[in-house]
């Protein structure tokens, strides 16, 4: 069986990670879910061909590889035996390790090592098993990241509505160096934008992440292959960092994240379990100041503190920040409405009116949103956090609405020309917003039932709903789909005769 070759894209990021975050074989072979033989061969192969990092513009992929791998002399390279396999195979009675060799040398003949290295590749394996000890830290190295179990109360003054804030936490490992901030919740936008504010915290990038395996960091949690999310993996790549996440159930893997959570928990969010915050921006004002006090406390058996700590090692040790900040893009997809607006957040955002009724991709960063039919931008506009608010530019428009743009006076008249029924509904609709623009769209909406089921109809419809005192869109659209719309009209005709029945008392009887 011929070993399959390293895909160039693999190949591009260890020497990435090797010539640019400085990392070693073994953690360059976790990050990459490859075999430190690997890594050394490529990184051997890229010697021997005289090649030095960065790599020139004008070399493209094609010539690397060739250069990588002149000739057929690749197809030479050892075929790694399966040691998981063959420790699991020793634990029988009477199995050897001369017969496992045996049968590895028949499967891959030239391709498989020597009987002494065999045994002394297995004795390295195995000794890295079942292995507890003291970690050693390397500076600026890894960066630990995790949320602290207990939430944080936020209470709206004006409705008394309490919300959870979740708090994130950050380590360095060298010097414990501790960064922390309250975020709404633990979902992907939060959790990529305090790592933002985490490396802008410690003035630098680190050159590993080590994250717990949440749904925000790992798609996919695996002991041996986890599945990183694509966005978090965009993260490492804007900031020259990789990614290594703790293995589930794992907790000696993460040990400084719990730590620090510990701390946290006990140093600070204790002190502060009596107060009231009404915005996470007050919460994390307070945050603020008692991380400058927990970083600068004294350790008890070390000289110095945390602080003064990350100041020796840490800092000079991590990588400078790139030139601007990551932006967290929202992707999302849309129907443009009638009014020619697209709904994001529950604020409207127009684009072309020629695009009506057609499928749309929205990017969305904290400042921009840019609107995409078939991969090509169609609008863009500053982003706005008001809701039920519409951002329109009058270019979209059709001619005839740039001449007359939509208003209360505009619906009414339209509603009018249907009947004074039609007329009520869209005036009530108007009335039940705050702001009369938020309804534009239902009384669009409604107003556009009359082209399916014709004006007369729409007017016993409207008529219909207003008898029933739900003078909505939905409660129109309902009586017109089911054919209704004159079942309440018919309700409230009075009886052409009198009933007279034996149980019905009479007017005389209250006098």
């Amino acid at each position: 069986m011929r070993k399959k070759r390293t895909p160039m894209s693999k190949i591009n990021d260890v020497l990435r990670l090797k010539f640019e975050a400085k990392l070693s074989h073994r953690d360059i072979a976790l990050c990459l879910k490859i075999g430190p033989a690997t890594v050394s061969e490529i990184l051997t192969r890229f010697k021997n061909a005289k090649l030095s990092w960065p790599l020139p513009d004008d070399l493209s992929e094609a010539v690397l590889e060739q250069r990588l791998f002149p000739g057929k002399g690749s197809s030479a390279t050892k075929e790694v035996p399966d040691f998981a396999l063959m420790h699991k195979e020793l634990k029988r009675k009477g199995m050897t390790k001369i017969l496992l060799w045996q049968e590895y040398q028949a499967k891959y003949l030239e391709k498989a090592y020597a009987y002494t290295q065999f045994c002394e590749y297995y004795l390295r394996w195995k000794k890295k098993l079942k292995r507890s000890m003291r970690q050693h830290h390397i500076a600026g190295d890894k960066l630990f990241i995790d949320y602290c179990g207990p939430t944080v109360p936020i209470v709206n003054p004006d409705t008394g509505e309490c919300r959870n804030a979740q708090i994130f936490v950050a380590t360095l490992g060298a010097s414990n160096y501790t960064f922390i901030e309250a975020s709404a919740s633990q979902k992907q936008e939060d959790w990529l934008m305090a790592h933002v504010s985490a490396f802008e915290f410690f003035g630098g990038v680190p050159n590993l992440l080590v994250p717990d395996n949440l749904r925000s960091a790992v798609t996919k949690a695996d002991r041996y292959e986890p599945t990183l999310n694509e966005n978090y993996l965009k993260l490492a790549r804007h900031y020259n960092t990789a990614i290594m996440p703790a293995r589930p159930y794992k907790p000696k893997d993460k040990a400084k994240a719990e730590n620090a959570v510990l701390i946290v928990e006990r140093w600070i969010l204790m002190r502060i379990r009596h107060q009231v915050f009404h915005t996470l921006a007050s919460l994390n004002h307070e945050l603020k100041y008692l991380l400058k006090d927990l970083n600068q406390r004294k350790f008890r058996q070390l000289p110095g503190n945390r602080e003064s700590l990350f100041e020796q090692l840490d800092r000079p040790a991590l990588k400078p920040l790139p030139q601007y900040p990551y932006e967290y893009v929202d992707h999302h997809h849309a129907k443009v409405g009638i009014d020619y607006h697209v709904l994001y957040k529950k604020h409207a955002y127009s684009v072309p009116h020629i695009y009506s009724g057609e499928r749309v991709d929205t990017q969305a960063t904290v400042r921009m949103i840019r609107i995409y039919f078939k991969g090509q931008c169609i609008a863009q506009h500053p982003r706005s956090h008001k809701e039920g608010g519409f951002t329109t530019i009058a270019e979209h428009m059709p001619l005839s609405h740039q001449k007359q743009q939509w208003s209360p006076q505009h619906l009414l008249s339209w509603g009018k020309s249907i009947g004074c029924g039609t007329r009520s509904v869209v005036e009530h609709q108007l009335n039940s917003k705050t702001h009369p623009e938020q309804a534009y769209r239902a009384c669009l909406g409604l107003l556009s039932l009359a082209r399916k089921y014709t004006e007369a109809r729409l007017e016993q419809a409207c008529q219909s709903a207003l008898l029933l005192e739900r003078p909505d869109r939905f409660t129109v659209k309902n009586l017109l789909e089911n054919k209704r719309e004159n079942v309440a009209l018919e309700q409230n005709k009075e009886p052409n005769e009198p009933i007279n029945h034996k149980n019905i008392r009479g007017s005389k009887y209250y006098n």
